[in-house]
């Protein structure tokens, strides 16, 4: 069973918390209107990233954010993302961190540290889940994708306003490849594509994933977004497209969301 325990679901600010392969970033966020509040703070993450290296990292991120003047209480929940597929908060994948991860209870092993509720939720999921809330996707009803070009691919599926999670649509196979392995943006510089050419091949991602699920939307997120212009309107999909609106706030807005929701939801 999934650990959740209410705290004041009505406060306005909660510190969210991104953890990727090289930096560890952190916001307070304005949970209300889904925007940081004052600069995040970034520190590298930690090498090797093993559970105890990435929990002392995250610490002194959250003792640097609580430090603030518009900080929330001590006692409340801190939201964090993580680059893997999460159940009930244990890691069952660890994409660039130390393998030690796998099968660790991240909210617990976090919360030990910290001395507070933790929820953790996967990183892509957060991004999806902060641009269906407060994004590109507001306001969608029905399935919309949330698709994230970066290093790899990664995916939210939102239904109606809710998350689907742990979807990993960047590791279908497309003529005969792992997706990820042609039309990510790193594939797309490793292989020096031009827009034109990496356009094809997204196009060819695109119209599978358009086939296998009919969203209602697609909202493209990742460093990439930034020049969706270069590429979106080369596209030929029956789905609305759209670049998503948070860019690198978008994990630790979602991962605050996910807070805010479990405890709308336990009322």
């Amino acid at each position: 069973m999934a650990k959740h325990h209410q705290t004041s679901r009505k406060a306005a600010f909660l510190i969210g918390i991104d953890i990727g392969g090289t930096g560890i970033k952190g916001g307070i966020v304005d949970a209300r209107r889904g925007r940081l509040s004052g600069e995040p703070f970034r520190v590298p993450t930690p090498q090797p990233a093993t559970p105890e290296a990435i929990a002392g990292a995250v610490t002194v991120v959250v003792a640097e954010l609580s430090a603030r003047t518009d900080a929330p209480s001590t006692q409340s929940p801190v939201g964090v993302t993580f680059p893997g597929i999460i159940r009930h908060g244990v890691a069952h994948s660890a994409a660039n961190l130390d393998a030690g991860w796998i099968n660790v209870d991240i909210e617990q092993h976090l919360a030990a540290r910290l001395g507070r509720r933790v929820e953790v939720i996967n990183d892509a999921d957060a991004a999806g889940l902060a641009e269906a809330q407060f994004g590109a996707g507001s306001g969608v009803g029905g399935p919309v994708l949330i698709i994230t070009l970066g290093t790899g691919i990664g995916s939210a599926f939102i239904f109606n306003g809710q998350l689907i999670p742990n979807t990993e649509l960047g590791h279908l196979v497309i003529d005969g490849a792992g997706a990820e392995t042609k039309a990510s943006a790193v594939a797309r510089e490793r292989n020096g594509h031009t827009w034109d050419e990496y356009s094809v091949l997204l196009q060819r991602y695109l119209s599978h994933v358009e086939f296998l699920f009919s969203p209602e939307l697609f909202v493209i997120g990742g460093g990439i977004s930034v020049r969706a212009h270069e590429y979106l309107p080369k596209l030929k999909l029956r789905t609305p497209i759209l670049p998503a609106i948070l860019g690198n706030d978008a994990g630790i807005v979602g991962a605050v969301t996910k807070i805010t929701m479990i405890d709308e939801t336990l009322g």
